[in-house]
């Protein structure tokens, strides 16, 4: 989830303190209390699953990397890399990380005309498709 859980979560304390107030508008509370419902439900669904989300997700950039082998580049070394924190702040660090370095993989694979860049390309787009689908939220229009 964009912006991050805990992000969400304190500007929903701010929303809330302000909307305990006995002098606001009923019709701005009632409004706040509806965004206030709904984006509890996405954070609380979006970190349900986030653990596991980065992890699979690190997994597969890990493993492009790796089958990158030179086009890697000096991100070479990320692909040797595990997720033994499970924590989501350390899940996401290392998460952006493997997303930079799949940017510069991306560019490298682009500038290369072999059949193996091709397949690699191809693999690239798979990973980022399957990764807006992890990201997907169950009231999502898709």
């Amino acid at each position: 989830m964009k912006p991050e859980v805990p992000a969400v979560l304190a500007e929903l304390a701010g929303l809330v303190a302000r909307n305990a107030v006995p002098d606001v508008d009923p019709a701005e509370r009632a409004g706040a209390l509806g965004l206030s419902a709904a984006l509890l439900g996405m954070a609380a669904e979006a970190w349900d699953g986030a653990a596991q989300r980065l992890v699979e997700e690190n997994r597969a950039l890990r493993a492009l990397l790796s089958a990158a082998g030179d086009l890697a580049g000096r991100d070479a070394w990320l692909a040797g890399g595990v997720d033994d924190d499970l924590r989501i702040s350390v899940l996401s660090a290392a998460n952006a990380r493997l997303r930079a370095a799949l940017v510069d993989l991306h560019a490298a694979v682009e500038l290369d005309s072999s059949p193996e860049a091709r397949v690699l390309e191809a693999q690239i787009w798979d990973e980022l498709r399957r990764s807006t689908e992890r990201r997907l939220m169950s009231g999502a229009l898709a």
